[in-house]
């Protein structure tokens, strides 16, 4: 579990504690600094896996035609493009990322290999969604939660913007579950991955940032706990490779 922060002024960016006023500063130069090489951070620290744990969020999130979709801290777009097909011309998708570098990336991205007439973009923060109430059939996070400051006002943010009956679904790095695959998982963290970032995109301290994200972020029983205090219901937990990704599931009704 998680260890609060010291006091209500103080949180955590990697391992460091710094104020709350620095993080959401901090947690932009860092996606500034990657964006343009974030679909190979991507490759890098899941060894290309993350694309199976996309299409089986997707799955378990049951898009259909006409539905209305928030691709939140939706960064180059992979979730987006592939959303946009299963609601059809009859729905949209709403790319939402707070930063601009992750945005504007996404958007390139996506027009330029011709992806989704259905699809807009958004720059918005997760705390205080801009939206209307009950604007939404489906929100979809991918590895966006942890950097995101205060996550229950996130969760809380989300719950407005969905339909009674609509479904969040929060797709993670998370907790190894045996003592076996956290030791290889630490090795692999702290060992192998800042050295990839270095080497591949130049970029050492970003990737060390999110591996410690990652480490600080809740473990699946807490985040089930706060989705449930925010509202949410029928939560349920899907825990891939091991635990050390997982997909977080709820309704609003």
């Amino acid at each position: 579990m998680t260890v609060p922060p010291k006091n209500t002024d103080k949180t955590h960016f990697g391992f460091e504690e710094i104020s709350v006023s620095e993080k959401t500063g901090r947690v932009a130069d860092v996606f500034h600094s990657v964006a343009s090489r974030y679909d190979l951070m991507n490759d890098l620290m899941s060894l290309g896996v993350h694309r199976l744990w996309k299409r089986y969020a997707i799955q378990l999130g049951q898009f259909h035609r006409g539905h209305r979709v928030l691709d939140l801290a939706g960064g180059t777009g992979d979730l987006s493009a592939l959303i946009s097909p299963q609601v059809g011309e009859e729905g949209t998708v709403t790319l939402a990322d707070i930063n601009s570098s992750m945005l504007t990336a996404g958007r390139d991205r996506l027009l330029n290999e011709g992806i989704g007439n259905n699809i807009s973009f958004a720059q918005v923060n997760a705390e205080a969604l801009s939206f209307q109430s009950n604007t939404f059939d489906r929100v979809i996070i991918g590895f966006g939660l942890r950097n995101v400051t205060h996550q229950d006002r996130a969760l809380a943010s989300i719950f407005r913007v969905l339909k009674p009956g609509g479904q969040l679904l929060i797709l993670e790095f998370s907790r190894p579950l045996s003592a076996g695959v956290k030791a290889l998982y630490d090795i692999y963290s702290f060992k192998i991955l800042p050295t990839l970032g270095k080497w591949f995109a130049q970029d050492e301290a970003s990737y060390q940032y999110l591996v410690e994200s990652i480490r600080m972020h809740p473990d699946q029983k807490t985040l089930k706990s706060k989705m449930e205090m925010m509202g949410f219901e029928r939560c349920d937990v899907f825990n891939l490779m091991g635990g050390i990704v997982a997909i977080h599931r709820g309704y609003k009704f």
